[in-house]
């Protein structure tokens, strides 16, 4: 009997950046507009949730002060989860956290602690596994953990629709009907499919371009 012979497939390449967003005209643009931005990751992965926690529906200026000011009662230190667990609750209410943002905070920091979880086990873990465990959170929603994503973890391919950003920027690109809001998003993320995999990258024009 002859012996059947194993055909070597070719590698699958990944289209440049370049090559992706050129399907794309006003993407195309972006691009040539804006310098790439590089993603680069962070440690600690729990304090990262839990400044975007203490900084929603503030100004850049006071969310610094409020993270400077958690930071203090550990002594300028990063604190670990079980400092943060510690840490008493009118402790945190002093230093200008809300209510509900000091059990949110106390709420990441049992999370961890109880379900084990790291920085590198959050690595290991795809992008929808990442929202699925971190959306268990109390006071974490999906935005949140898209952030955690693409400025923390460095994905590539994020793509946050529900971003308000995001949504005025393409709403006037894109010449967007806003009428059914359902219908709108379902419509971001259809064009948005043509920027994989690097929709991070693209989500960061879009921002860049509503803030100039």
């Amino acid at each position: 009997m002859k012996k059947s012979r194993m055909i070597a497939m070719p590698p699958v390449m990944t289209p440049s950046i370049d090559q992706v967003f050129e399907r794309d005209p006003v993407m195309a643009g972006l691009h040539r507009q804006f310098s790439p931005k590089k993603l680069r990751r962070k440690k600690q992965i729990y304090l990262r949730i839990c400044s975007a926690i203490m900084s929603q529906q503030l100004s850049t200026k006071v969310a610094d002060t409020l993270h400077r000011r958690f930071l203090e009662l550990y002594g300028e230190a990063e604190p670990t989860p079980e400092q943060i667990l510690e840490t008493p609750h009118e402790t945190l209410r002093a230093i200008g956290l809300s209510n509900a943002k000091a059990i949110y905070v106390k709420e990441v920091a049992r999370h961890f602690i109880e379900q084990g979880l790291s920085d590198a086990l959050l690595q290991k873990m795809s992008d929808a596994e990442v929202i699925e465990e971190l959306t268990k959170i109390k006071g974490v929603g999906v935005w949140t953990v898209q952030m955690i994503l693409m400025f923390s973890l460095a994905r590539p391919d994020v793509f946050p629709s529900g971003d308000f950003g995001i949504q005025q920027a393409m709403i006037k690109l894109y010449k967007l009907r806003t009428t059914d809001k359902k219908k709108m998003i379902a419509r971001m993320e259809k064009i948005a499919s043509a920027w994989s995999p690097y929709r991070t990258l693209a989500s960061m024009y879009l921002w860049q371009w509503k803030d100039e």
